[in-house]
Order: structure tokens, then sequence, then C-alpha cells
């Protein structure tokens, strides 16, 4: 199994039967992938905690995402999960996966992980697996899901790929699966979601044999987690720019944490982010723990996204400057996505919208 036509990352997996095996295919028609242009240009709130409703018990972290943003490059959904989901694996790209609240074990071809509030679940482009919760509480699961790959940026990795020591995490913070997970099976589905000649698409296969058939493998190719709590961040007498809180990267996109941290300490320091406009992306913040200073009046809680697109300059809230001032710690976490392209909202998106957030800064809105 490996990445860039035999030229990157790979990994043997000895497989007991021949993986190649199918008995039945037929279509899988996905959760609605329908993308709508964020015109006129706002920044937008989504509250995706409103996606969620009592049938969470029944839903399961694969089929009951709904799409939230997305574009040629990345997509992002919401789920909150009760179920075990279907052998799935995407074909189209790398999945990360934040975990919001609430654990499982992610069951994969080549063993067992376990996912715990605050990881990241790292899973490679075409690797079989499923999600099964564990706990009472919903699993509420952000995803990412690429068309690409998805790695630590490359000013962390020496040219052999070691994490570094100015990075903000390093390989002991990552876990990998402990033993094969064997299962025994006949006739056994797995969706497979793909590229298709109009967009996205999904198969549905069916294999003689199970395909959690792997006694043994070895290689650099494998799905890990890594839980935000273990990612230290990079302070320093005045505001640092947004790249020091980044941790992952996939084509035209990167992903930031901003974590519990000391804030600016030059006695001068203005604690908040400055006004800014990112003239070439798009920037995603999921807010999912702690208090957001900047972002105090505009309605943003636990569960919300802002969208801030590429042309509208952004910054914190009215008031919020002035509060800061002589702050030494941001008690906050927020997962962030950039993305170089624009973003589209999906169906989640569209549904979970609250149409106040553009005005809020100026305090009202169009006279209709």
């Amino acid at each position: 199994m490996g990445e860039e036509g035999f030229s990157a990352d790979s990994s043997l997996l000895y497989h007991r039967g021949v993986p190649s095996a199918i008995v039945d295919a037929s279509p899988w028609d996905l959760p609605d992938q329908t993308l709508t242009e964020n015109r006129p240009l706002l920044p937008r709130h989504l509250k995706l905690h409103d996606l969620v409703g009592e049938d969470w018990k029944a839903a399961d972290a694969v089929t009951g995402r709904r799409l939230v943003l997305g574009n040629a490059d990345v997509r992002i959904s919401y789920v909150a999960a009760g179920q075990p989901s279907p052998l799935y694996r995407n074909a189209i790209g790398d999945e990360c996966v934040y975990v919001e609240s609430g654990s499982a074990t992610v069951e994969t071809v080549f063993g067992v992980l376990a996912a715990r509030q605050g990881d990241y679940v790292l899973l490679p482009r075409a690797t079989t697996h499923r999600w099964v919760p564990t706990g009472e509480e919903p699993l509420r699961l952000y995803a990412i899901e690429a068309n690409s790959h998805i790695a630590p940026p490359k000013r962390y990795l020496s040219r052999y790929g070691q994490l570094l020591e100015h990075s903000p995490y390093c390989e002991r913070d990552l876990y990998g699966p402990g033993e094969t997970f064997l299962v025994e099976g006949t006739d056994v589905e797995v969706l497979v979601k793909h590229r298709g000649s109009r967009g996205i698409t999904g198969t549905r296969y069916v294999y003689p044999t199970h395909p959690f058939d792997v006694v043994g493998w070895d290689g650099c190719l494998y799905p890990y987690t890594f839980n935000v709590s273990d990612f230290e961040p990079i302070t320093g007498r005045v505001h640092q720019p947004p790249p020091v809180h980044q941790v992952f990267e996939g084509n035209n996109f990167v992903i930031c944490n901003f974590v519990p941290r000391k804030v600016d300490y030059h006695p001068l320091a203005v604690p908040v982010p400055y006004y800014h406009s990112n003239v070439d992306s798009d920037e995603v913040m999921f807010y999912c723990g702690g208090n957001y200073e900047a972002r105090k009046g505009s309605g943003i809680g636990q569960g919300s996204i802002s969208l801030h697109p590429g042309g509208h300059s952004h910054g914190p809230q009215p008031g919020a400057v002035e509060r800061s001032l002589g702050a030494e710690f941001f008690d906050e976490l927020a997962v962030m996505v950039d993305t170089f392209r624009p973003l589209e909202l999906g169906e989640g998106g569209l549904a979970s919208e609250d149409p106040a957030y553009a005005w809020t800064w100026a305090g009202r809105g169009p006279a209709r």
C-alpha cells in the first residue's frame, strides 16, 4: 500500500486471503454532497450542535456525516454518532477526524486505534476501517477529508522525515495500531468513497472473506492518533501569527490548533489577534473548548464554526481588544482549517447558519 505512484511512503500488509477478490458491487449513494457558493461574500457562523437531534443514537460516523463546507481540495463534515459504522474506506484522499467529545475504537486493516476526546485520527487514503463508539454520550466528530495526503508540515521534518526539535510535537505523541486485528466473515460489505466523472461518488463492494485478515505489516504508512493536549504551543513577547499553531498540511490547505497557552508577555502587548485580511485563503475556526476571547459578543460558543473568507478582513469583536489588555493566559481550544481555494457551503452548513453573525461588528444589519 503506497502513495504517489510508488515514490513516497508505503507499507507491506500480509493478507491471509486475496485483497482483490470481490463477489458483488453496487452503487452507494453518499450523503448530500451539494455545495452552494458563498455569495454574497459573507463571514458565516455555523452552529454545528444544531445539526444533532435525538436521532444521534441511530447514526454512525460514516453515513451520518453532514457536509458543512468544501471545495476541490477538502471537505469538512460533522456527525454525532451512537452506532458502529459500516466498514468504509476513502479512496479519494486522507482523512483527519477530530474527536470533539466521546470515545471510540477505530478498527482498521492495520489494527485497532483507541480514539478519545481531543484526538486527531489520521487515516491514510484507502485504509479500510470502521468506527465503534464506546461511551454513553454522542461520539462527536469533525471530519476533514482531503483530496490529497495529510502530513506534518515540512518545516517540522528533517530530510528523512523525523520531527525536529522545534516542532510542537514529536513521534512519541503519535499512537499507531498495536497488535493485528483479525476478524472472520464471509460476504462482507465495504463502502468505498471514490472519484467519479461528475465528482465524488460511492460503491458498495462485497468481499468473499473479511478484509481484516492482515496477520502482520511493516512500513511507514499507517493510521495513527495525535491528541491536541500534546501540542506544545509556540508563544512570544508579541502576537505570534497563525503558522505557529499549524499541526498538519494537505494540498492547498493547512490544519492548525489554538490551545490553552501563555499569551504575549511584552508589557505593551495586545493579546487578541489584530484585524487581518488573509488575501489568499479562507479561514475556518471550529470552537471546541474554553473561552475564545476574541469572539465574545458574536454568539459563537462550543460547537460553532466561523468562516472568514478571503476578500473580507476580520478580527476581534468590538470591546475584545480592551478586555484582553493585561491578560497572561488564554483558556481556549479551536481547530482551524485555512484553504487556498474558496469554500462553499454544504447542506449541513446551510442548515446550521446563524444569519445575524455578519453584522456583529457593526451592531446592525441591512434595513429591509
